[in-house]
């Protein structure tokens, strides 16, 4: 901590006073319901409640009313720091231009358009609006503000620190921040190890985008092969090369978490303040539950960071629909039973007096019974187990689907049986940007040569459209079909071997 790089960032965010401009100096709230769940004092830095609905504008005003001569800003964002910049042009009176990806939230879209920034979009994710954003300031010699590795957006964000420690009674043992492109955990690692280095600091990613657990792990920034941006705040491809600089040194652990433990997080959030926040914004309380649960840790006093609640409406049946496993409050599995009468009714007396979610059944043939259910639960991993050991006692074959991803984005939707002339059949899963026209597209891509057998897709709410698919293929075709794959340009994964797949519908 006694390098000169990491004492000016210090200094910088002790004078980045004038982001108060534009941003309030948001509370702390204490988490009574969710502090008696996980037996930990949790406090919320509410920085949903800024104007933009996300601490973005700290950074952004910082940086921008510190230039001189400006002629025209353009900014790179998946939406919270173009709410920022364009808010922050706005106020000063500056023409703006913010280029988003196009799998960009319309929430977010709109927000910015209203604040009086152009708008363009461009590419699938922020990586590809950052080249062309980049380009484009430098062709038109305009201000490029960057949303993260720039030391005057990371002072201003490092603000909330200084909040944070005057709102708080004592200093917190451990803190929880959400992690991007790096610049809030910068801003407010810096800030807090400089007053005290003994609180804890632990960095929170998607497990889809986790670009600084790659980088803590390698030692060096290094780009992901693939992001996934379900938490669309943070779908960073590689951590800022500043942002990595400050907080190597500084972060005493990081960790993932997953889209149902996300998902789980926005209805805690939600249980405790009635505000919806977006995937980013839940980060870190997702993180802080999964950690102080493995650790066993209790007593201790945790500050989090709600960093954002620009959530699209219609993502919310997605969220909904995972919350429960990510909480473990819901069991998925796929059961064989005898298919006679009676067997769905001593099923349900093994299950006992538990809540049945879903059930999902097609008459197949005369001996065996497919099931696919969900069965709601309220002791945790345990009482899954539990659930599992009964069910196999009583002689029924069972799979745990919980953490299966095709069981529960496809397979629950599917359950129809086999196809007796589907021969030669082999399973993908793919993912695309989700936007008009990008379906048909895919199905174009994919071509004709060989003959669709299976079909699912549903719009989640969510930025990139899930497809399985089944393709007929023989022996001496398979390794054709995957250089045709692999030559496309979406994420996939081959699925022939997935236990749902051969149990339902094989």
């Amino acid at each position: 901590m006694n390098d000169n790089y990491t004492k000016n960032c210090f200094n910088n965010i002790l004078k980045a006073k004038s982001v108060y401009d534009v941003a309030i100096k948001s509370p702390t709230q204490f988490a009574s319901k969710i502090s008696s769940k996980i037996n930990n004092k949790i406090f919320i830095k509410r920085e949903d409640l800024q104007p933009v609905f996300s601490f973005k504008l700290r950074g952004a005003y910082n940086k921008i009313s510190k230039l001189k001569n400006v002629r025209h800003i353009v900014a790179a964002s998946a939406g919270n720091h173009a709410q920022g910049v364009a808010m922050t042009c706005k106020k000063l009176k500056i023409e703006s231009s913010i280029v988003m990806p196009s799998t960009t939230p319309s929430i977010k879209v709109n927000a910015v358009k209203k604040l009086g920034s152009k708008v363009i979009l461009f590419g699938d994710t922020y990586d590809d609006a950052y080249k062309f954003a980049s380009n484009f300031a430098k062709t038109n010699n305009y201000d490029f503000v960057h949303p993260y590795d720039d030391l005057d957006v990371i002072a201003g964000q490092g603000t909330i620190a200084i909040e944070l420690l005057d709102q708080m009674k004592q200093h917190p043992d451990y803190i929880f921040i959400p992690v991007g492109g790096g610049g809030l955990l910068a801003g407010i690692g810096v800030y807090l190890k400089t007053i005290n280095p003994k609180i804890k600091i632990i960095a929170v990613e998607a497990e889809d985008s986790a670009c600084f657990n790659l980088a803590y792990k390698n030692g060096k920034p290094t780009a992901l092969k693939h992001v996934g941006i379900f938490a669309d705040g943070v779908a960073v491809k590689k951590i800022g090369t500043k942002t990595f600089r400050l907080t190597k040194n500084l972060v005493d652990h990081s960790l993932t978490v997953s889209t149902d433990e996300i998902c789980s997080s926005i209805k805690d959030l939600y249980d405790e303040t009635r505000i919806i926040a977006e995937p980013a914004g839940a980060l870190s309380l997702a993180g802080a539950k999964k950690y102080l649960q493995t650790h066993n840790i209790v007593d201790k006093n945790i500050a989090t960071i709600l960093c954002g609640a620009n959530m699209n409406f219609d993502r919310l049946r997605h969220v909904s629909e995972r919350a429960d496993i990510g909480e473990s409050s819901e069991v998925i599995l796929g059961v064989t039973i005898d298919e006679k009468p009676g067997s769905f009714k001593k099923f349900c007396s093994i299950i006992g007096k538990r809540a049945i979610t879903e059930f999902n059944y097609r008459y197949s043939d005369n001996t065996d019974a497919q099931v696919f259910v969900g069965i709601r639960t309220t002791k945790g991993m345990s009482e899954r187990k539990d659930i599992i050991a009964k069910l196999k006692k009583a002689k029924y074959k069972c799979y745990d689907l919980t953490n299966n991803e095709m069981a529960k984005l496809h397979i629950r939707y599917m359950v129809g049986g086999p196809s007796a002339n589907a021969e030669n059949e082999r399973i993908y899963r793919f993912m695309f940007p989700e936007k008009p026209g990008e379906l048909l597209s895919f199905l174009n891509n994919i071509g004709s040569r060989w003959n669709i057998s299976l079909f699912h897709y549903r719009n989640h709410g969510a930025d990139f459209g899930r497809v399985l698919i089944g393709l007929q293929v023989k022996q001496t075709e398979i390794s054709k079909l995957e250089r045709h794959i692999n030559g496309l340009k979406y994420e996939f994964f081959d699925e022939t071997n997935n236990i749902s797949y051969k149990q339902f519908l094989k």
